[in-house]
Parts: structure tokens; C-alpha cells; sequence
């Protein structure tokens, strides 16, 4: 049996739970865990046993970070510390050690500005047999506010809580098992790919293999340009946003970009080859008035706007435009529009971290604004530095991944940090792909979801598959263990986007620089109609 052939069946082995391990010795041994275990500057507050299939009830949880319950899909030993990072701060972290163990670690990462344990992401990697452990990030719930006048508190959510809770995690799982772990991984999206990306750059040694999704790196830019669209649509006004005509404007855009990549299928493979034209559906002269079909030259302004690069001080590049795609103009509405406040993230961060000032007016980020928390670097969160050499030095792999329909974090980021690394270590990308690897995943909304092939292994709900030509962290496991790159990623879409309905189609998302293109002939659905250029 080949090495791939060992990793699935290991992995479907753990799921069906036929590996061997002695029941009543591991619920034993878990039990006496919390007197064993001597951690400096931590304290165990459980070590419990907890049956596959239970529903976890997670008393205390802050009601931003999701419901108060999750299941545990395998037999696990449930380990909780609360760890001290400074004099003025902690965090709170979990490690999952389950009984099928396959000598694998994995830290997981958090989202957004939040203090969230991502216990769906636990639960899905232990179920692969992996130790899987995941912090609060110094901090409780989707909120910055325990950041005013602590940078300590900052440096957590930037670094530190990760770096410390894998540094003690390790320790929990070897100290369990008896023995250190084979090899250590890394999984996480959105800001969890920033904290991913942060341990790539600055603290190389903590993992063989890392999985970052659609990250929040250039994060002081990132959550400036987040803020421009509240004062854009603000701005506006009642009758400056196209709010009658979004159905019009998404079927013009894909009438304009759709064909780019051959196909007209309703995903646009390759948004920064699209030069969206909003002024194409500017109302004629005898209409005079917007409605469902034609929108106003201030409405086609705002557009303009909404997908255009952000300069700051001098023209200085800030953050590279949204990407085009259909359904992006309804999101950006709903997520930074709607309400009569500042996006939550961009207000947060200016108030607490920035400026530590509550009461801060953050409902128009200026330049000067921008300019700031970029140089000041609050805890070192910006997350751009262009140099891997010590990460790809020790044999590290990273594979990054972003959906091209991304509300949240535009997807044009990431190919802009990729020749960011190409220029600043002088390697073309034949030399990158020894240790970074980066794909495009057409469709992808904000790390999953939307109407492409968007499964591939990102988590619970978004794994059609465990072959690690159509599974991302199997793929990263087969790269770092067998030595075998993934060059491309397969990915499923679902039949009206529901699991539960089967298997709409397949395709395979190409390693950037290239871009998928239709052939020209065969079902545009079938893997065989694409190719990568």
C-alpha cells in the first residue's frame, strides 16, 4: 500500500473509530491529567473524557462568539487552561487529545477581531485524529474592548496567544501521550490565515506545515480599507447606492466578466482580468428615474468607488480594490452599509487598539487615519513581511487559499503578498513552490460558502472529500509526510449549495500564477472542460 493510501485509511480509520486503543486506560489517564500536568504560569481548569458524539455544552461562552454547545465527534480527552502572557493578561485555551491519535499536532486559528475558541475546527481535526488545540486569543468574544490601554492584551490577539498556547499544547499532548508528536500543523482562515501567516514569518519553528485561508495580513490597512465602505455608502445617501437595481448590476457585471475565462457559467475565474463598467447601466435620457433596470450617474459613482483601489497619504497604495463579482455589491450593502454604525472590526481597533480612545470618531477613516495605525503597528499585527527564508530554511510548507467572491477580505490581497515574497526573496515561482503554494478558489465567499466548488477541506460542512487531491489540510499532510505537492485543488459544489442534496459538479482550482480557462468544448461542469494557463 503506497504512504497516501496509509493517510486516508488512517483518517477513515479514525472516523469509524477502528484503530486500537485501550478505552478504560485512556479515560484513566485523562482523568489524572489535570495533577499531572505542571505548566509554569497556567492553571488546568478540566481534563474530562468525552464520548464521540457528545453535544458539549460550553457554559460562559460570550454569546458573539456562536451557540453555547458544540459536538465532539470522537473520543477525546477535553483538556482547559487558562495561561498567563503578562502581568496584565491571559488567555484561555483548550486542547482536544483524541484516543485515535496519529502522532499528528495542530493549532487552530480564531476570526475576525474575536476571543473565540474555533471549537468547529477542533472538532473536525482531532476527528482526523490530530491534537488539536485552540485559544481565545487573549480576549472574550467578537470585541476589541479589553484592548484600551493594554497593549499586552493586543500582543495577545496579534501573536502571542497563539505562539504560547501551541508552546503549552504541545507540552499537554506529549505529557498525555507519552511521547512528542511527529509532525505539527497549522489551520486556520481569515484572521486565523493572518495568525498563520504570522508564525510563517516570525516564529518559523512551530510548524511543519501551515494552512491559511483568505488572510487578514496587511491587517491596519485591511481594517482601514474595511472602514471606507460605511463612509462611501454613507456618503451617498438614500438615493446614491443602487439599492433598487443589485439584481441588474450583478447580471451586467457577469454579462461584461463572466466569458473572461471562456465559460459563461456564472463564476468569474479570474476577477482582476474584470474592468467592471457600472456607467453600462446608466438610465436613459427618457427614463430620468433609477429603478430595478438602470441605475443614476451618482449610483454608477459609488460603484466605482466600492471597486476601486484605496490610496492614502502621498497616493501611497493603502489596500487593492474589492474583486467584482456577482452578488459582492448586496454583501458589502448588508455587512458595512446597513446600519447607522462603523463596521465593527475598523471601529473596534481604532478605538482600543489604535488610539485608545472610546470614544474616537471612526465613521470616516481618513489618510491620516490610516497612515497612523499602519506605523504604529499596534502589537505587531500587520503581518507583511515578505522574507520566509528561515520558515523555508527548516523545510516548512505553507499552502494559502482565497475564495474570489470574498466580501470580507478581498481576494486581490493575497496575490499581491504572493510577489510580494517573489520580489523580496528574489524567487520566481518555480522556486516558491518548494515551500508556498498558493490557489484561487472561483466562487469562494469568505472562506466557504458561495457558488463555486468551494469544498475542500476547509472544516466541518466544507469536506466533500478526505483524498488529499480535493482535501487542503490532507494535502498539506501529504506534502510535509510524503514529500508530494499539491498542484491543484479540487474542489465540489453541492447541489444548490447543500450538502445534503449530493454533488452538483467539480473543478479543479489552479496554483497562482495560473488561471483556470475553459477548453472551449464539453460540459463546463466536468473537470476535463478546464485547464490551467
Amino acid at each position: 500500500m503506497t504512504r497516501t493510501g496509509s493517510l486516508l485509511l488512517s483518517a477513515a480509520a479514525v472516523l469509524t473509530g477502528l484503530l486500537p486503543g485501550a478505552r478504560a486506560e485512556f479515560e484513566e489517564t485523562c482523568a489524572g491529567l489535570s495533577k499531572q500536568l505542571s505548566v509554569p504560569n497556567a492553571t488546568v481548569t478540566l481534563a474530562d473524557f468525552v464520548a464521540a458524539g457528545t453535544n458539549l455544552s460550553l457554559p460562559g461562552l460570550d454569546p458573539s462568539c456562536g451557540p453555547p454547545f458544540t459536538v465532539a465527534p470522537a473520543d477525546i480527552c477535553r483538556v482547559g487552561l487558562t495561561l498567563a502572557t503578562s502581568e496584565r493578561s491571559s488567555t484561555k485555551m483548550e486542547a482536544w487529545l483524541p484516543r485515535n491519535w496519529t502522532g499528528r499536532f495542530v493549532a487552530t486559528g480564531n476570526g475576525g477581531i474575536n476571543g473565540c475558541i474555533d471549537f468547529a475546527s477542533m472538532a473536525y481535526t482531532s476527528n482526523l485524529g490530530f491534537a488539536a488545540t485552540g485559544s481565545d486569543n487573549g480576549h472574550s468574544g467578537q470585541n476589541g474592548t479589553t484592548m484600551l490601554n493594554n497593549i499586552e492584551v493586543v500582543k495577545d490577539f496579534a501573536w502571542r496567544a497563539l505562539d504560547t498556547s501551541v508552546d503549552v499544547g504541545k507540552h499537554v499532548a506529549a505529557e498525555f501521550y507519552g511521547k512528542k508528536h511527529d509532525k505539527s500543523y497549522y489551520f486556520g482562515c481569515s484572521t486565523g490565515g493572518r495568525q498563520g501567516w504570522k508564525m510563517a514569518q516570525d516564529f518559523p519553528e512551530n510548524f511543519d506545515g501551515v494552512v491559511a485561508g483568505a488572510p487578514a495580513f496587511a491587517f491596519n490597512n485591511l481594517t482601514s480599507w474595511s472602514g471606507t465602505f460605511f463612509s462611501i455608502i454613507k456618503a451617498a445617501g438614500a438615493d446614491g447606492f443602487p439599492t433598487q437595481a443589485l439584481a441588474a448590476l450583478d447580471a451586467e457585471l457577469l454579462r461584461q466578466c463572466d466569458e473572461i475565462d471562456g465559460a459563461k457559467d456564472g463564476i468569474i475565474e479570474e476577477p482582476s482580468l474584470c474592468n467592471f463598467r457600472p456607467e453600462a447601466l446608466i438610465c436613459s435620457p427618457e427614463t430620468n428615474s433609477p429603478s430595478s433596470e438602470c441605475i443614476t450617474g451618482k449610483q454608477a459613482e459609488t460603484v466605482r468607488k466600492i471597486y476601486s483601489d484605496l490610496h492614502g497619504i502621498n497616493g501611497d497604495l493603502v489596500y487593492p480594490r474589492m474583486q467584482p463579482g456577482a452578488g459582492i455589491l448586496g454583501m458589502i450593502y448588508g455587512i458595512y452599509g446597513a446600519a447607522d454604525e462603523q463596521f465593527l472590526y475598523t471601529d473596534h481597533w481604532f478605538k482600543y487598539a489604535v488610539y485608545n480612545d472610546p470614544n474616537y470618531d471612526t465613521s470616516v477613516v481618513t489618510p491620516q487615519m490610516m497612515a497612523d495605525a499602519w506605523s504604529k503597528d499596534a502589537g505587531r499585527i500587520n503581518t507583511w513581511s515578505g522574507d520566509l527564508s528561515k520558515f523555508a530554511g527548516r523545510g516548512s510548507k505553507i499552502l494559502h487559499y482565497h475564495g474570489q467572491e470574498d466580501s470580507i477580505i478581498s481576494s486581490a490581497n493575497s496575490n499581491r503578498y504572493y510577489d510580494h515574497v517573489s520580489r523580496t526573496m528574489a524567487k520566481p515561482s518555480g522556486e516558491l513552490d518548494d515551500f508556498y503554494r498558493f490557489f484561487r478558489i472561483s466562487g469562494m465567499s469568505h472562506c466557504q460558502g458561495g457558488p463555486g466548488a468551494t469544498a475542500i477541506g476547509q472544516g466541518t460542512g466544507s469536506s466533500a472529500s478526505l483524498d488529499p487531491e480535493e482535501n487542503v489540510l490532507m494535502a498539506m499532510v501529504r506534502w510535509v509526510e510524503e514529500g508530494q505537492a499539491p498542484e491543484r485543488i479540487v474542489g465540489t459544489a453541492f447541489v444548490n449549495q447543500t450538502e445534503s442534496l449530493g454533488v452538483d459538479y467539480k473543478r479543479a482550482h489552479c496554483k497562482f500564477p495560473l488561471r483556470n480557462v475553459y477548453k472551449g468544448t464539453g460540459d463546463v461542469k466536468a473537470i476535463e472542460s478546464w485547464k490551467c494557463i
